[in-house]
Parts: C-alpha cells; structure tokens; sequence
C-alpha cells in the first residue's frame, strides 16, 4: 500500500514538473538589438565622461597647489602654512564631493541612468510577460546574467520573439 502512495506521489510530481513550461531570453543580445538603448548608453557615457572631466579638473588644481606648496613650504610662516594647508584640503573636499555628487549610489548618474533606462527596462518587460502569459511560461531566466545555466536548448530561447514584440527585427 506505501509503495502505490508513493508511486502514485512520485507520477503526479512529475507530471507537475513537466506541466511547467520554461524560457530564455539573453538580455544583452536583445538590448544590442534596440536602438534606444545604445543611444541613452551613449548619452550616459558622453555625460559620464564630461563629469569625470570636472572632478579630474578639482584633482589636479588640488595636486598642483600641493606642489606649490611644497616648493615653497620652506619660506612660508606657520601662518601661511596652515592657510595653504586649508585651501588644499578644501580643494580636495570639493573634488570628492562633486565625484559623489555625479557618481555616488544616489548621484546625478545613477538618476540620469534609471530615467533613461526604466522605460527601456519596462518595454522589455511587458514584452516578455506578453510572450509568457500567451505561451503559459512559468518561469523565463536571462542567459546573459550570471545565473550558473551550462547548457539550454536553443529551442526555448525567445530572445527574438521578444525583439519582434518590441518591433525589432534582427
């Protein structure tokens, strides 16, 4: 009698994992795919660029008025060492505090980055629960990320169907 509960236990597990339906999508391939995107992640990179310029300009006026002083730390009082001191010190908080300003966890990029990207993001998303809710997917996992997937079938791969979703084609 166990040995039938169980077999039956066993059978119906089974059918229920094969009742589920499973999909890939690779991320980068179809973000490489869609225009806008390469065009908000090269306006990010021309913004990011021309920030970092900014912040370099403050490190190196702080490096140079460093130099300056040391040249000359020899024929300054105490006074005026101390002052020079200060400024530096005060030029380099100034650099640190654009670079946080621009790059920090909730700085200018970071802001600039998820206006630009969310609705991307959205697209894609809608687009892939489109795919699942008409195909019965119960699960789709991204190739691109680094999930730990060795092998799968090329067959379960609806990277380009989520493309043509889109109104991309490849």
């Amino acid at each position: 009698m166990k040995k039938i509960i169980f077999a039956m236990v066993l059978a119906f597990a089974a059918v229920t994992a094969n009742a589920q339906k499973f999909a890939l999508i690779d991320m980068e391939y179809i973000l490489k795919n869609i225009p806008a995107y390469e065009r908000a992640d090269e306006q990010l990179n021309q913004v990011a660029k021309k920030w970092q310029a900014e912040v370099d300009a403050f490190n190196t006026e702080a490096a140079t008025m460093y130099k300056n002083y040391q040249n000359e730390v020899v024929f300054l009082s105490q006074e005026q060492k101390q002052a020079r001191q200060q400024e530096i010190n005060e030029k380099e908080k100034q650099a640190a505090e654009l670079k946080r300003k621009y790059f920090g966890p909730e700085g200018e990029l970071f802001k600039k980055r998820t206006s630009l990207m969310t609705p991307i993001q959205e697209e894609i998303y809608n687009a892939v629960k489109d795919i699942c809710d008409l195909r019965g997917y119960s699960l789709v996992l991204d190739r691109a990320s680094d999930t730990g997937i060795i092998f799968a079938s090329p067959r379960i791969d609806i990277s380009d169907e989520v493309l043509s979703k889109l109104g991309y084609s490849n």
